[in-house]
């Protein structure tokens, strides 16, 4: 979907399709058929952006075979989809049994990330529609915090150096010009939005920048305004932004509110929770942590990295970070010019919400992603953007 902001420019909406998992070239096909293009029929528009996640093994399949690129872009065009935007956080095994840790590697100080990031980068650059000279990648923020220290990030720097170099050259030979976002993700080497900015003043490449997912955003208490117009101050590019809501739980200390937090501890993804005290930010890497122990205080609200659909918050007593998506939206496109084109919807989650949540077959999942991408629609067009056909 696209939008045209009041100074002009193109403002692009797309859902991501890790909601999907497929680890092959084929699977990525059955996708645009089965999911991506019933959605784009709800919504009762000839053309839908979606966030097209690759795995390694069909990011491999399209750039070493021009024949495969090729069909992919047939498909695309053939079922009114575009592509701008690539997620290229998770490798493979997303829709694993359990996903957990395993979604951090193999991070930006391994080889294989460098490989993977310049594959996609490859890809995007043929899939880019014709009208569109711009292309954005998002990528995980260097590494889970265990994993880094001195030396391996002076190698992940190293790396992202050697990539902006390769998107350089790839825009000299193509014309198109792709961009990587480090996302923040709470218990990674960059949490936060502030975290992030002296590693990428140090790299200080206007082809790397930031990606802010609102979750995530949420789940760390920032503070949408101040930490946006941080990365402006400090020239930090946001190069895209995933729209998403955390778990947001007032009153983590009553019984009945840790027993329906209980029921989206599940075995599938990790769920990084946190609330936010006069000492500072406080923390679990998982939300069972959090409720099995003493080790949060239970006196000020808890948020979880669990995305929950945008337009369906949880029932009471719990509730979703929607109004920090949108105070974001309306810093990152309300003003005069755009800080970011491109917006992709990112609820990967709903296959882990409690079972009587759960979408029941394509059918109601397909209505559940229209719902979600109706709303951010609806967002932008209040704050003065028009859809375009």
């Amino acid at each position: 979907m696209r939008f045209r902001h009041s100074d002009g420019t193109t403002v692009h909406l797309a859902y991501c399709t890790n909601v999907h998992p497929a680890e092959t070239l084929e699977g990525v096909l059955a996708q645009l058929r089965d999911h991506c293009e019933p959605v784009r029929r709800r919504l009762g528009r000839d053309r839908l952006g979606i966030g097209l996640w690759l795995a390694r093994d069909a990011a491999h399949a399209l750039v070493s075979d021009p024949s495969a690129l090729r069909r992919l872009r047939t498909e695309l065009d053939r079922r009114g989809l575009e592509v701008v935007t690539l997620n290229g956080f998770p490798y493979q095994g997303f829709g694993a049994e359990e996903v957990k840790y395993r979604v951090y590697k193999p991070d930006w100080a391994d080889p294989e990330r460098l490989d993977h990031t310049t594959a996609l980068a490859r890809v995007l650059a043929k899939l880019l529609p014709d009208d569109v000279t711009e292309g954005s990648i998002s990528t995980l923020p260097l590494a889970w915090r265990t994993a880094h220290d001195r030396r391996t990030a002076q190698t992940a720097r190293t790396a992202l150096l050697t990539l902006a170099e390769r998107l350089d050259a790839l825009e000299e030979l193509t014309g198109r010009s792709i961009r990587l976002g480090l996302e923040p993700e709470p218990g990674c080497v960059v949490e936060t939005t502030h975290d992030a900015i002296t590693p990428l003043t140090a790299i200080a490449h206007d082809r790397i920048g930031l990606c802010v997912d609102t979750c995530h955003l949420a789940t760390s208490f920032e503070d949408p305004h101040t930490a946006i117009d941080a990365l402006a101050d400090a020239g930090v590019p946001v190069i895209k932004s995933q729209l998403s809501a955390a778990l947001h739980a007032e009153h983590p200390h009553l019984p009945e509110v840790r027993a329906a937090l209980a029921a989206f501890d599940e075995p599938r993804f990790l769920h990084q929770t946190r609330t936010s005290t006069a000492a500072g930010l406080r923390g679990t890497d998982d939300l069972g942590e959090a409720l099995a122990g003493e080790t949060l205080p239970e006196g000020a609200p808890w948020r979880a990295h669990f995305h929950v659909p945008l337009h369906a918050a949880p029932a009471a007593p719990l509730t979703s970070t929607l109004p920090v998506l949108k105070a974001a939206l309306t810093r990152l496109v309300g003003g005069p010019t755009p800080l970011t084109r491109h917006l992709e919807v990112e609820t990967y989650t709903w296959q882990a919400l409690p079972p009587e949540l759960r979408p029941r077959g394509r059918t109601q999942l397909a209505d559940g992603i229209a719902a979600e991408l109706a709303l951010a629609r609806d967002l932008l067009t209040d704050l003065g953007l028009k859809e375009l056909p």
